[in-house]
């Protein structure tokens, strides 16, 4: 099969981009924060490698004992532990949740920064995050927030064949002109979540079908015995 040049490969990402907001013109943040940046930003840590909805079994409780960052700031590991114990990684996310609010309130007066040179700073923090927290709070574009589901359909639609999600991240933001770039996170978490599911992709009712190479090829068989997944360490920053 010939290979796809930049420009045939740019129109289709656009039309895929096009059909997305079609589909899914209202797609949001699946995570409560009720419309504050720091909520936000610890909500997006918490998120790694765990569901949104069982982050948000877990957030009221730890607002509702840690309600400002300066209570989160001084809280007690063990007591943040127990609170997020039903997620995955809960402790490095337990130390990483007081380590940042330690910095947000020590280095930024308590107020989330709001550039991505100082968001990846915070303890926990990585570049998904911070694209998370700059385009859901401050409306400020900087990038596209790469998880588990952008990742993989970037790959399924061959826009990227990276294994970093950096890189993946920098394949889509050669592909798509700037005003593209908000609503690819919540648009392709959607779809990854209704259609594009991961193990069992649903290629025949998908309305990017006849512009996917991977339609009708994206079987995931697992052997016996196999783990579904392999976590990362507990270090990784989202």
């Amino acid at each position: 099969m010939p290979r796809e040049s930049i420009a045939s490969k740019r129109t289709r990402a656009i039309e895929v981009a096009n059909r997305m907001e079609q589909h899914y013109p209202a797609a949001e943040c699946a995570l409560a924060y009720w419309g504050d940046p720091f909520k936000l930003t610890v909500a997006v840590l918490l998120s790694a490698q765990t569901t949104d909805a069982s982050v948000n079994k877990v957030t009221p409780a730890l607002w509702e004992r840690f309600p400002t960052v300066a209570d989160l700031a001084s809280a007690d590991l063990s007591e943040v532990e127990g609170i997020l114990r039903s997620i995955g990684l809960y402790r490095s996310k337990a130390k990483n949740c007081i380590g940042c609010a330690q910095m947000v309130l020590s280095e930024y007066g308590g107020e989330v920064p709001r550039t991505m040179d100082d968001l990846v700073r915070l303890p926990g923090v990585g570049r998904k995050t911070a694209n998370i927290v700059l385009n859901e709070a401050f409306d400020i574009v900087e990038g596209i927030a790469v998880d588990t589901h952008v990742h993989r359909i970037a790959q399924l639609l061959k826009f990227s064949n990276q294994s970093e999600a950096l890189k993946c991240e920098q394949d889509l933001l050669k592909l798509y002109p700037k005003e593209y770039w908000k609503p690819v996170n919540h648009q392709w978490i959607l779809f990854g979540r209704e259609v594009c599911i991961a193990r069992r992709p649903k290629c025949d009712r998908c309305f990017l079908s006849d512009l996917c190479p991977s339609a009708g090829k994206t079987t995931v068989t697992r052997k016996p015995g196999a783990k579904s997944e392999t976590r990362k360490k507990a270090s990784s920053r989202s």
